[in-house]
């Protein structure tokens, strides 16, 4: 009866959490008229398909798209091997400094990146950036501090004794992090990969400030260029929405038991 009743909460928390998700594809379905007799009504009467298409088409959505798979696929793969390559070094090497290291570079998260944003784009004005994805996808290649110190902590809990039989056989520092770590290290590298790959195609800052090229915008510059154009017309621009959302919901469900069991196992362990 316990378990039966906290089954329950958790469909009504889970059934509470859709309902803006449902709101939002009740909309898409319903023509401009029908939303407005029955703007209240969650089924529509007579679905309006053709909703989509013309969300599709009134703009070059999959222009947009394919953008923004490009910048998020590159900043994602950049991500996944630079901060796992820093995480392995601080996670396995002694030098001096390390800790002092480590620590400023955690201390870089509470930096608000408002405070950089004005010098950087002067930076990247200078070094004729503008209007090209360079501002987007070079930042990946520095790695992310939460990204490093995420797979920093996954790597402590691994025993040092698999570094020592890889050397043995013969294997440099490359090899093992290549060879023996990463393939332990897949539920935290997942984690990186969906946290980077959801960052980047919700980032709408960064296309805005960088990008002036209609042919060169994102996804969400695109949503928000059809919210100017046809504002007026909701079952549209909810139905472009969903073009915005169904991606990262697809990808999160499909990688959710790797990144649960990435954050989960990398607070265990340390030294």
């Amino acid at each position: 009866m316990k378990r039966t009743c906290v089954y329950a909460v958790l469909v009504g928390l889970g059934a509470l959490c859709l309902m803006p998700l449902l709101w939002t594809l009740s909309i898409a379905l319903k023509s401009s008229e029908e939303y407005a007799r029955e703007p209240g009504r969650l089924i529509p009467r007579h679905p309006a398909w053709d909703n989509f298409a013309k969300a599709w088409t009134e703009l070059p959505f999959g222009h947009f798209v394919v953008n923004t798979v490009l910048v998020a696929a590159i900043s994602t793969a950049a991500q996944v091997v630079v901060s796992s390559l820093v995480a392995y070094g601080f996670a396995r090497f002694r030098f001096r400094g390390r800790g002092l290291t480590f620590g400023m570079m955690l201390a870089t998260m509470m930096l608000p990146h408002h405070v950089t944003m004005i010098p950087v784009f002067l930076i990247w004005r200078a070094l004729h950036g503008i209007d090209t994805y360079f501002p987007l996808v070079a930042p990946a290649f520095f790695g992310g501090a939460f990204n490093i110190f995420l797979l920093r902590q996954f790597m402590l809990g691994l025993p040092l004794e698999l570094d020592e039989a890889a050397m043995l056989d013969g294997a440099g520092y490359l090899r093992i992090w290549w060879r023996v770590l990463l393939p332990l290290c897949g539920p935290a590298l997942a984690t990186v990969g969906v946290l980077s790959f959801l960052g980047q195609w919700d980032n709408f800052e960064g296309p805005l400030i960088y990008l002036n090229t209609p042919e060169k915008y994102t996804v969400s510059l695109g949503l928000r260029m059809f919210q100017d154009s046809f504002g007026s017309e909701f079952g549209q621009l909810m139905a472009a929405s969903l073009v915005h959302i169904v991606p990262t919901v697809i990808i999160f469900f499909c990688a959710q038991r790797y990144f649960m069991r990435g954050l989960n196992f990398s607070g265990l362990g340390g030294r």
